[in-house]
């Protein structure tokens, strides 16, 4: 490690390419051009999410500048990185109604005063318009965009990879020339297009960006990628209680990871203490990063009052059901928001995960509420369901 990088830029990284690079252009006092890209594919981000914006928040600290960009033009075609098929392309409202959401919650870990938000449909339409990316083509060779590991896994399998698709690491990496930028950052699928970006910027006579790395943050299952699709996931606009209870919920192992990613806890500290302790403090930290001390106090005294002395939550969601009517009880699990669909809250009920008034339920029985019934759900999900 060089000591002149400071630790705040490298703790949790998997790469840097190179740290003699970043080194010497944090060397020449002047405000670096910090990248990160983000297509706005979805209107939610989560904690795997903020990985990297904490990255860029700690370049800021130091006096760089952020560059957040919003990939309304490369949105459209759908970022190949790890995946087995060729994505839906969005619609430009769907792309706009997203990047508004995206900038919202970016802003609660990034520094706006430091912070410039771009569109790369900015310079990506004049690049395509204006017949350059044409003149660009010949120096890039289809074995070169081609080695990536997802695209051979998909020759391989015989499924299609769509020519834009193929143009991707391009406009990607054309986003750095047209900011300039000195370092990119990017989970670690993102590999290729970063490193793809430093011969862009060669070739357009530029000085090639540092690029840095950061793992792809484990969900709360312990197993898979944070992801919405798996439900393991961690929204950034979560309520202070779901927060802490949900980082409550993970695994050691998982909690050891998120405290290097996802904070600036002194992790060898916090290793002499008793992990529920220290799984406390992470969750406090998280959930004051996002609202305030305040929260974290009150999301722990709430956390504290239902599990360690098994008293119920203040405030119980409630269903109201409408005298005669009739429902199924993976229905009800559903509707509320427990569970995404109802043949999961089925599995669910069928795994013994379902109680109601305390006793469990492995059927999906048909309720008709004469008097509240109390449902819980593992050890955060409570619901009253009530006659109307």
């Amino acid at each position: 490690m060089f000591k002149s990088i400071p630790d705040s830029l490298l703790r949790g990284t998997v790469s840097v390419t190179s740290e003699t690079e970043l080194a010497a252009k944090l060397a020449k006092g002047k405000p670096l051009h910090v990248k990160l890209g983000v297509d706005p594919t979805t209107r939610d981000l989560h904690l795997g999410h903020t990985v990297c914006l904490r990255k860029m928040r700690a370049f800021q600290d130091l006096g760089h500048t952020g560059i957040l960009i919003i990939g309304d033009f490369t949105a459209a075609i759908g970022d190949p990185s790890g995946r087995t098929e060729t994505r839906k392309m969005l619609s430009r409202e769907e792309i706009l109604a997203n990047a508004k959401t995206y900038q919202d919650q970016a802003f609660k870990v990034l520094d706006p005063g430091k912070t410039q938000v771009r569109f790369n449909s900015e310079w990506l339409n004049p690049f395509v318009s204006s017949g350059k990316l044409l003149e660009y083509l010949p120096r890039v060779t289809l074995a070169r965009l081609t080695e990536r590991e997802d695209f051979k896994k998909r020759i391989s399998e015989g499924k299609p990879i769509s020519m834009l698709e193929v143009c991707y690491p391009i406009f990607q990496g054309y986003d750095s020339v047209a900011t300039q930028a000195d370092v990119e950052l990017g989970a670690t699928d993102q590999t290729f297009n970063l490193l793809f970006g430093r011969d862009v910027q060669r070739d357009f006579g530029q000085e090639p960006q540092v690029t840095i790395t950061a793992p792809i943050l484990v969900g709360t299952d312990g197993v898979r990628k944070m992801s919405k699709s798996y439900d393991n996931y961690i929204a950034v606009l979560d309520e202070p209680g779901a927060m802490f209870g949900k980082t409550m919920s993970v695994s050691d192992e998982t909690m050891w990871n998120w405290i290097e990613v996802l904070t600036s806890l002194d992790l060898s500290q916090l290793k002499t203490i008793h992990p529920m302790e220290a799984k406390k403090t992470l969750a406090r930290e998280i959930v004051s990063s996002f609202y305030d001390a305040a929260s974290a106090d009150a999301a722990q005294e709430e956390f504290s009052r239902v599990h360690s002395e098994g008293e119920l939550p203040a405030d119980i969601p409630e269903f109201k059901l409408s005298k005669g009517r009739k429902i199924y009880l993976s229905q009800v699990l559903h509707q509320i928001g427990l569970l995404r669909s109802r043949k999961e809250a089925q599995r669910k009920i069928a795994e013994g995960a379902i109680r109601l008034e305390g006793q469990v339920v492995k059927e999906d029985i048909i309720l008709d509420a004469e008097e509240p019934i109390l449902l819980t759900f593992g050890r955060r999900g409570f619901c009253r369901i009530i006659p109307a």
